[in-house]
């Protein structure tokens, strides 16, 4: 039977999704208890109302600034606190230049990529609109946009504001990019099964939520240097 080679991109991607095993595990509890207590609680379905139309009222820019918060600022304080005893660095600006308009560009993607899929499918808690959503936004949207601009945009903001001279091939997208889906699959699989259950002007404020754990995991995955790399 044939083994795959030990850095093979399948096994770097089920590696990555084994080593988020329990932190997803964390951001998807807590978003199926969101759900539930949508559908269930009576205070939870009125504050989270409350921050819906907030969000139908700021629009776009509510979208940019909580990618901004959850994306960039938010894990940046995180990370000063808990790797870096509480002291700031230069570094930590130089990437907050490059988090926030990633992140708030990102976030105005997503928030439109949701309303098309409202549009296409339907915005109610049956299988006939949540499946086809989850289906197309893990296995086209992700593969084809999210995951390739995310992986080639940190690479390049890594290697100090030049590209991978293979970013643009095929290796690069198996080596680089698959363990990525890897990842992402074993996480936002299941949240994005809760966006996509609840009313569309609820999931970019509940994707802010899942986004801030998801980037620091993303983080500490964009900055391991990959074995055998240059």
């Amino acid at each position: 039977m044939h083994r795959p080679a030990p850095n093979s991109p399948w096994l770097a991607g089920w590696r990555a999704a084994r080593a988020n095993l329990v932190p997803g595990s964390m951001v998807q509890l807590a978003m199926l208890a969101l759900m539930l207590a949508y559908f269930h609680h009576e205070p939870t379905r009125e504050m989270l109302g409350r921050l819906a139309a907030t969000k139908a009222r700021w629009g776009f820019t509510y979208s940019a600034l909580a990618g901004v918060v959850a994306g960039a600022l938010l894990p940046e304080l995180l990370r000063v606190i808990a790797f870096q005893r509480g002291r700031p660095r230069r570094r930590n600006l130089a990437r907050l230049a490059f988090t926030v308009p990633f992140w708030a560009g990102m976030a105005l993607v997503v928030d439109q990529f949701y309303r098309w899929q409202a549009l296409w499918f339907g915005d109610e808690a049956t299988p006939a609109a949540v499946i086809p959503q989850v289906l197309v936004d893990q296995f086209l949207y992700n593969p084809l946009f999210a995951a390739p601009v995310t992986v080639w945009l940190y690479d390049f903001h890594n290697r100090g504001g030049r590209f991978h001279p293979d970013s643009l091939t095929a290796r690069y997208y198996r080596d680089r990019i698959v363990p990525t889906l890897f990842a992402t699959w074993a996480v936002w699989i299941p949240v994005v099964t809760v966006l996509y259950t609840l009313p569309e002007p609820l999931q970019i404020p509940l994707f802010a939520l899942a986004l801030t754990l998801w980037v620091l995991i993303y983080t500490w995955m964009s900055e391991e240097k990959p074995s055998g790399s240059g």
